[in-house]
């Protein structure tokens, strides 16, 4: 096979193999951002951050739809439209809970993900415990999903939910 060929070939094989990367890893400033808005504010029930801002910028990249798939009590819920990370896992549902009009006892402001999980979820307790979160480990996404009747299929896996609300960071 002549050299140019070859070097041709060779080209396109790392042009596909970058770009088969970069669709599997978001922006990493979207993840900071989430990661910020899930941190506790010292000695408060406050998270540092701002969930929505973050939301907002996953839809402006294409990662979520711009309305939520469902709102259920005081929840919106927001499904991955293309694949994104998550603290090295795979990025799969954001939640954010906040209240526009009272429907009864008891919003709890807030944030979560759910992710597929990567290897283990050290990383993730680990963050739990330091954020005032809760991890939930092993999660039944298809059972979580129709609880608030969202018809999705995800693929079988172990998935992990992180809840990061004013009632997660009581003491």
């Amino acid at each position: 096979m002549p050299e140019w060929r070859r070097t041709r070939r060779l080209l396109g094989a790392l042009l596909l193999a970058a770009s088969c990367a970069s669709a599997h890893a978001a922006d990493p400033g979207l993840e900071s951002g989430l990661l910020h808005a899930l941190h506790l504010k010292k000695g408060t029930t406050d998270r540092v951050g701002t969930s929505g801002k973050a939301i907002a910028a996953y839809m402006r990249e294409g990662y979520i739809g711009k309305r939520p798939e469902q709102r259920f009590d005081y929840t919106d819920y927001y499904l991955l439209k293309k694949p994104a990370s998550f603290m090295g896992h795979e990025l799969v549902l954001i939640e954010e809970e906040y209240i526009t009009q009272y429907i009864g006892c008891c919003v709890s402001p807030g944030a979560g993900v759910t992710v597929k999980v990567r290897g283990n979820t050290q990383n993730l307790q680990a963050f739990a415990s330091a954020q005032h979160c809760t991890l939930t480990d092993p999660v039944d996404m298809q059972h979580a999903l129709s609880e608030v009747a969202i018809k999705a299929r995800l693929p079988q896996g172990h998935y992990a939910s992180l809840s990061c609300r004013e009632r997660d960071a009581q003491p």
